[in-house]
């Protein structure tokens, strides 16, 4: 069992896992709300993160991992070589 959590991953950081599985940014949090969406072809929805907070809420990394379909091993895996 692994004791790694999900949470305290600082934003920068997210965003360099999210460009290594290939999502690519179509609105920055430049406007209102603080919030960037991210997308790539073969996904059904943009994932949505929020940059005002940092670092990222353990429930929205859960969310963008169900959406992406990869498990917390496999996120860890990825996350290191970064």
């Amino acid at each position: 069992m692994s004791t790694r959590k999900l949470s305290n991953i600082p934003v920068n950081e997210f965003r360099k896992f999210l460009e290594s599985q290939g999502l690519n940014i179509i609105r920055d949090g430049k406007g209102r709300g603080g919030h960037e969406k991210w997308s790539k072809s073969g996904i059904d929805r943009p994932v949505t993160i929020q940059t005002h907070i940092d670092p990222v809420p353990e429930f929205i990394v859960k969310q963008v991992l169900r959406h992406l379909k990869i498990d917390k091993k496999t996120f860890f895996e990825e996350f290191e070589k970064l």
